[in-house]
């Protein structure tokens, strides 16, 4: 077995993943090993494989200016596969012991202001418009928002979240962290839910409901770059500020306004309460100071 390739063994365990599902795992998997590791260390017979052939795999990611998110996505991949052919006996060595993972520095969370955003729903065409009013009204991610679907209002103030459109497939997909099927309900505000009548009342709709469409029946992540590119070129923004700036300007007003960072995590569906707390902790009103004043005025009736 040692004898075989990287990328022959890589042909023979990626069909034994089941539990990959096609739009999620599966395809960054996939994409790791189709753009990354068969490229790179395909040929490698599995037996020649060492910790140090993996560091250096891994400064070659880096001098490829290989985003850090990526390359840990990437690693773990590639750890996954060397694993499981180190406890087949293919190496007499774990290939992987005592490689670190990439680190992954967290990009700094860059919120627009209110005057911001009016301004962006006034220079945005109305595609893109509408999917920043999802976004930042109700906290969905771009690909949940691109599915914008007028069958999603399942009561006047709650809108269901249950698919996206899909990066990759262009296509309908489920959840980020979710299984097929499941769902989350968010907040509908009402401007939101005008926002999305105007738009009906003026484009229609599919006949599955969605609002936006494109050439290939969905509004795609194509679509919405190149509005984003002529939107921040005709209103400049802040430095670092990016589309997904809108989905943070609803937690920040969420969490501004004294909302439960535990119905935050749950509307904006992270995998854990951990993730929103992480990013969005500065944004939770008051301090120590304050907090024993609200408590002492608990415990004993004074301020």
């Amino acid at each position: 077995m040692g004898q075989q390739t990287v990328e022959e063994y890589v042909k023979g365990w990626r069909p034994r993943q089941r539990r990959m599902t096609e739009y999620s795992t599966g395809q960054h998997v996939d994409s790791s090993i189709n753009a990354h590791i068969i490229p790179r260390l395909g040929s490698r017979k599995l037996n020649s494989v060492t910790p140090l052939v993996i560091e250096r795999f891994l400064d070659s990611l880096e001098v490829d200016g290989v985003g850090r998110g990526n390359q840990v996505n990437i690693f773990r991949a590639l750890k996954a596969i060397l694993r499981d052919a180190y406890d087949k006996g293919a190496m007499a060595d774990d290939p992987v012991k005592g490689v670190q993972e990439p680190e992954y520095v967290r990009e700094k969370v860059v919120i627009p202001s209110l005057a911001y955003v009016a301004k962006a729903l006034t220079v945005a065409d109305e595609d893109l418009a509408l999917e920043i009013v999802m976004m930042a009204g109700c906290g969905l991610r771009n690909g949940e928002a691109r599915a914008v679907n007028i069958n999603n209002v399942v009561a006047e103030d709650v809108y269901r979240v249950h698919e996206q459109i899909h990066s990759n497939t262009h296509k309908p997909a489920k959840l980020k962290h979710r299984k097929s099927g499941e769902f989350r309900e968010v907040p509908l505000p009402r401007s939101v839910r005008e926002a999305m009548a105007r738009y009906e009342e003026k484009h229609g709709t599919t006949k599955d409901g969605y609002l936006l469409r494109g050439p290939s029946g969905y509004y795609t992540e194509a679509m919405e770059r190149r509005r984003v590119h002529r939107l921040f070129k005709d209103a400049p923004a802040v430095d670092g500020l990016g589309m997904y700036g809108f989905r943070h300007y609803f937690a920040s007003n969420a969490l501004g306004n004294g909302i439960p960072i535990t119905d935050v995590a749950e509307w904006m569906g992270h995998k854990s309460i951990e993730e929103t707390f992480r990013t969005y902790r500065h944004l939770m009103p008051g301090n120590i100071t304050k907090a024993a004043r609200i408590l002492d005025v608990g415990l004993w009736g004074t301020d």
